[in-house]
């Protein structure tokens, strides 16, 4: 069997570009409102696989225990293994470096669909698919790109997209509505599209509350208009993200949203010292972290559901390389229940945030982002 020879290197942002959305993910519903999906979402049902069928995924250099990422996408994997008896096998990446050799594991070891968790995987999944066209790929939070950037679709890729502006903006319409200081902040991991659509929709959901209510709450560490902002260089460096965060606060934020996976943990470290609030990404932090009770509320992604689901759809002989993408009408991106701030949040705010969800779901308000998939 062939496999991937060398890693392809200077990967940068890559094209969400894509055709259509692929089937919503069954998911259950938080006290908001919101999609909650997660391991207990569905009751599994029987499937007919495929004969020697073998589900695989490779981390980022978070590794699985990221609380957030990875972890999430794991979830997934274990999840259609408990639920159907797959064959499956985990590998972690440790560096950039590991990306094409664990793939080449994984391929070696007899896996049939491999998921690749994140952006960096991206170079490491297109050369492996193009060596390996009978073997199907799947990649969490990026399409495929050519060098030139144009778009790259392959027959054996199916992109697991997530327009979490949609998401975001619910959230930053509440840290505009809870901050006590009138300042708040953003921060990413590095400057890409699955990074900077968080900060998109968070800026404009303060934008919009100061609309509303005449308000002037500050957005530090993201500038939409000119796409650029605060980025801590990359997603492992706790102690980068307790700098940034320790900034922020020193200008006065009080409530903010690390977009950085394990980096955000340095950021709940700064912000418990310091008597702030926190709001999560990617998975509902009150549950995955230890952070709970700081945190405000998470912008999350059904990347454990969007998992599940593809498995499900390449175990019984149903892959396709239509991207899938979550969206607050598919449940497929939400924001988490208020926990420990439900007494906190007022009801009228929490209302509000209601209204604009239903107004995204129904397409009479549109959260833009230049980074949409």
């Amino acid at each position: 069997m062939n496999k991937s020879l060398v890693t392809v290197a200077g990967a940068t942002a890559l094209a969400l570009t894509l055709a259509a959305c692929g089937s919503a993910p069954d998911s259950g519903s938080d006290a908001t409102g919101e999609a909650t999906g997660g391991a207990e979402a569905t009751t599994a049902e029987a499937i007919d696989v495929v004969d020697g069928f073998k589900a695989c995924m490779v981390s980022d250099a978070g590794g699985y225990d990221d609380q957030s990422f990875n972890q999430s996408g794991k979830e997934g994997l274990d999840r259609a293994a408990a639920d159907w008896g797959i064959a499956t096998n985990a590998v972690e990446s440790t560096s950039d470096a590991d990306y094409g050799p664990n793939i080449d594991s994984l391929i070696d070891d007899g896996c049939t669909y491999i998921i690749g968790v994140g952006f960096l995987l991206a170079p490491a999944i297109a050369e492996a698919a193009q060596a390996n066209p009978d073997i199907e790929f799947g990649l969490i939070d990026s399409a495929l790109s050519n060098p030139d950037f144009s778009p790259l679709v392959l027959d054996n890729v199916k992109p697991l997209l997530f327009n979490t502006a949609e998401a975001a903006f619910l959230a930053g319409y509440a840290a505009a509505g809870m901050t006590q200081s009138g300042t708040v902040g953003t921060f990413g991991g590095l400057p890409i599209d699955s990074v900077e659509i968080f900060m998109d929709g968070f800026s404009d959901g303060i934008t919009q509350y100061n609309e509303d209510n005449g308000a002037s709450v500050t957005l530090l560490g993201w500038d939409k208009a000119a796409q650029t902002g605060s980025f801590t260089g990359d997603f492992d460096n706790q102690a980068n993200g307790t700098t940034v965060t320790q900034g922020f606060i020193d200008q006065g934020a009080d409530i903010v949203m690390p977009v950085a996976g394990p980096v955000g943990l340095g950021a709940a470290t700064a912000l418990q010292s310091g008597g702030g609030t926190l709001i999560w990404v990617d998975s509902d932090g009150f549950l995955s972290t230890d952070f709970g009770d700081i945190t405000l509320t998470s912008v999350m992604k059904q990347i454990g559901q969007a998992v599940h689901d593809s498995i499900k759809d390449a175990a019984e002989g149903n892959f396709s390389n239509e991207a899938y993408v979550g969206t607050l009408e598919n449940g497929g991106v939400g924001l988490a229940p208020w926990h420990d701030f439900e007494s906190k949040v007022p009801a009228e705010l929490s209302a509000k945030i209601d209204d604009y969800k239903q107004q995204i779901i129904d397409g009479t308000f549109t959260v833009e982002s230049e980074n949409t998939p």
